[in-house]
């Protein structure tokens, strides 16, 4: 085991939790809660990062669609044919919208936007992004966690930190395609 790259990763990888779940999401969570797994990560320390970061983004870009209608970003992401679906979604089902969003591919960045530029009020995104992320962080933690269990019940335990590092890209990566897939299915 190299013991610069374990140490790398308790030192740094809940800020990496965080960071990543800012810009990207699932997957990050999911190599994290298999961390977790490998006594790595802290399990509810990953739950928090990823609640945080997942719940700031979202705030950032709900605000951005309140107050910056008109720069130039938000315009770039009118345009996007998503952004009229999530529009109509959030006048159909303002709570359901929110809630799910996390959940509904490709509509990461479009979402909360559209939500900004909604009817909804400050207060109750709030609300209920807080109970979505908290509800998103918790779901796909575990699934790294549990991910985790199931190989080592197939493998035995895992030793060695690229190992676990490799196992863990690729449950991400095997996760994104699903997740992908099932999005791509869907829409048709």
């Amino acid at each position: 085991m190299n013991p610069h790259l374990h140490q790398f990763i308790v030192d740094y990888g809940l800020w990496a939790v965080l960071g990543g779940t800012l810009l990207e999401g699932e997957s990050v969570v999911v190599l994290a809660g298999f961390l977790s797994h490998q006594r790595l990560l802290h399990l509810p320390y990953v739950m928090l990062c990823a609640f945080a970061g997942s719940f700031i983004a979202d705030q950032a870009l709900f605000y951005l669609g309140r107050r910056y209608r008109e720069h130039r970003y938000v315009r770039r992401v009118r345009a996007q044919p998503a952004f009229s679906k999530a529009l109509a979604a959030v006048d159909r089902y303002p709570h359901g919208f929110i809630l799910a969003l996390r959940f509904l591919y490709g509509l990461r960045t479009v979402g909360p936007v559209a939500l900004g530029v909604s009817q909804v009020s400050s207060l109750r995104f709030l609300v209920l992004n807080a109970i979505a992320a908290a509800i998103w962080a918790v779901c796909f933690s575990l699934v790294g966690y549990v991910f985790g269990q199931t190989i080592e019940s197939l493998l035995g335990r895992l030793h060695g930190v690229e190992t676990k590092l490799a196992v863990a890209a690729v449950i991400g990566v095997a996760t994104w395609l699903a997740y992908w897939l099932f999005a791509r299915r869907r829409r048709r």
